[in-house]
């Protein structure tokens, strides 16, 4: 037999799982609904994505290589990257999602442009399940119904997942990103040439931060709040317009969006057959928001997994093989998300600790661990002294942001 796999969404998560799979010579399916989407996001990515998955440079719109952090009282503190070689990477997710997806198409992944409506879920550990879409080639919207029936399911379309809730994986509690595509006089986008800023503050979110990102001809501006809060989120954005409003002077609004975004992995990522990834399973971290790399880590980790438990395809995984990918994706990444989950309790929660957070990033060897630990993944331990000195760091901060504070 030749194992049968369908995945549901052609994002960074999806495509990346669909490479790896038809790599293998299994067959795969790659569902996607607009081939042409344009998700809201910062865009962001790190360096150890472009060498992992082997980026081309022209899908990098800007290596950046300068960051501004702005505190609520407006106090500005540049970060630089030392190395010449070190750089953040700029994408827009249109260009990034649809080179990843024509390179798993290329290895022989079918592409498929439809939406996923339905997940029929057999009652036994071999027979097929079968998904029911709405067909998109023929150019319209509402498509022809089709059915398709395959042996196994990697749900990688997003915080709203129809994968998930087909298999109660349950819910989880999400942010919504709030972002204008802003296109600047050549003055302003010299200006952001290299540079990205983050601003903190009850005024642009009260509980993440806002950015002003460059892309290839444009900035990205937007901000992220949780659900609680949705109803002021474009409250949120013109705060983020006002405080940027001197840099922004003379833009134009190409393009608005907004996107929910997961906050923790779900209760469930793996039910019988089914695998989630990406968005889809909740892997977007705190503190920073960012999602791109770990979506595709994660599609490319349940990926290997499958490979090696079918045998190359020759034969069903099982429940219990699927799950091994998450004990190796919690093993590696789990320190990372609750570290960064204590950093937004303690720095996000009011201007007073926003102040502290800024006034932190100002010193050389968090910088270094902070950058670090973005750009390659990796948390090299600070040694004794130095992990002492940003103790005392954090401690003082937190004390002189509350005289700081607006």
């Amino acid at each position: 037999m030749t194992l049968r796999v369908a995945v549901v969404g052609g994002g960074p998560a999806g495509s990346s799982t669909a490479e790896v799979l038809a790599k293998a010579g299994i067959e795969t399916y790659l569902f996607e609904r607009k081939l042409d989407n344009a998700k809201p996001c910062g865009g962001a990515i790190p360096l150890c994505m472009v060498k992992e998955f082997d980026l081309p440079p022209q899908i990098i719109d800007r290596q950046v290589r300068k960051m501004k952090m702005i505190s609520p009282s407006n106090i500005e503190v540049d970060i630089n990257l030392i190395k010449q070689d070190e750089y953040i990477g700029m994408c827009r997710r249109e260009v990034l999602d649809g080179f990843l997806r024509d390179r798993a198409a290329k290895l022989g992944t079918t592409v498929i442009n439809g939406t996923v409506y339905k997940l029929d879920i057999p009652t036994n550990n071999t027979d097929s399940y079968t998904i029911h879409y709405a067909d998109h080639s023929n150019g319209s919207a509402e498509g022809v119904m089709k059915t398709l029936k395959v042996d196994l399911v990697v749900g990688a379309d997003g915080a709203n997942s129809r994968v998930a809730k087909a298999i109660d994986a349950g819910d989880y509690n999400y942010a919504i990103a709030f972002q204008e595509r802003i296109r600047l006089p050549e003055a302003g986008m010299h200006y952001y040439e290299d540079l990205a800023e983050m601003y903190v503050g009850t005024d642009v979110s009260p509980d993440f931060y806002a950015w002003v990102f460059p892309k290839y001809d444009h900035v990205a501006v937007g901000t992220g709040t949780m659900k609680v809060n949705k109803a002021i989120i474009k409250d949120l954005q013109a705060g983020i317009r006002t405080r940027a409003a001197k840099k922004l002077a003379g833009g134009k609004i190409i393009k608005v969006e907004a996107h929910p975004i997961p906050e923790h992995p779900r209760p469930r990522r793996v039910v019988g057959r089914v695998a989630l990834v990406g968005d889809a399973a909740g892997y977007v971290t705190k503190s920073s928001g960012e999602g791109i790399y770990f979506a595709a880590k994660s599609g490319r980790m349940c990926a290997e997994t499958i490979v090696e438990f079918s045998q190359n395809g020759t034969r069903i995984p099982t429940e219990n093989d699927l799950k091994i990918y998450l004990k190796r994706w919690d093993k590696k990444y789990g320190l990372t998300y609750k570290v960064l989950d204590i950093l937004q309790t303690v720095f996000y929660r009011s201007d007073a600790t926003r102040e502290a957070f800024v006034e932190m990033c100002a010193d050389l060897d968090v910088q270094k661990l902070t950058f670090d630990s973005y750009l390659y993944k990796t948390v090299v331990p600070a040694n004794p002294l130095v992990q002492l000195k940003i103790t005392a760091k954090t401690i003082g901060s937190l004390l002189r942001g509350n005289a700081l504070a607006p």
